[in-house]
């Protein structure tokens, strides 16, 4: 085969659409996580809140908290992982914090998801957008 502009352009074109599938493929992972934990519920906002950095320097070790006054299950998804849920916190009633910390791991730039189940089974999230640096520069 001989190496012309058109057959770079398509073999260009063709690996950029190769590398956006597994894109795809994770994004419906969580999705398909958040209807398991919902239950296909309505998701609201409200009483739950996601604390992440803006910028990690070291994606192997994210600190995130998480809190709710009244949830009794907080999920938290990393929508850009091959695996998106990274954590699952349930709070009994005689809880005396419904918070929780710890950190996690990222595979590249992405959104960090938290759903809460309340105490009345309705279910609120928070986002938030880590960007991971390579090499710690911050930029």
């Amino acid at each position: 085969m001989e190496l012309t502009r058109r057959n770079a352009i398509l073999m260009g074109a063709g690996a950029v659409l190769v590398a956006g599938v597994p894109l795809r493929v994770a994004a419906a992972a969580g999705a398909d996580e958040i209807a398991a934990f919902t239950g296909g519920a309505e998701i609201g906002a409200g009483d739950i809140k996601l604390i992440a950095p803006e910028i990690a320097e070291n994606g192997n070790t994210v600190p995130i908290e998480v809190s709710s006054d009244t949830a009794v299950e907080i999920l938290v998804l990393a929508l850009g992982n091959p695996t998106p849920p990274v954590a699952t916190f349930k709070f009994g009633k005689l809880s005396a914090s419904r918070a929780a910390s710890t950190r996690i791991r990222l595979a590249g730039t992405q959104e960090v998801v938290a759903i809460a189940k309340l105490a009345d089974g309705s279910f609120v999230q928070d986002t938030s957008t880590v960007k991971v640096t390579i090499g710690g520069c911050g930029g």
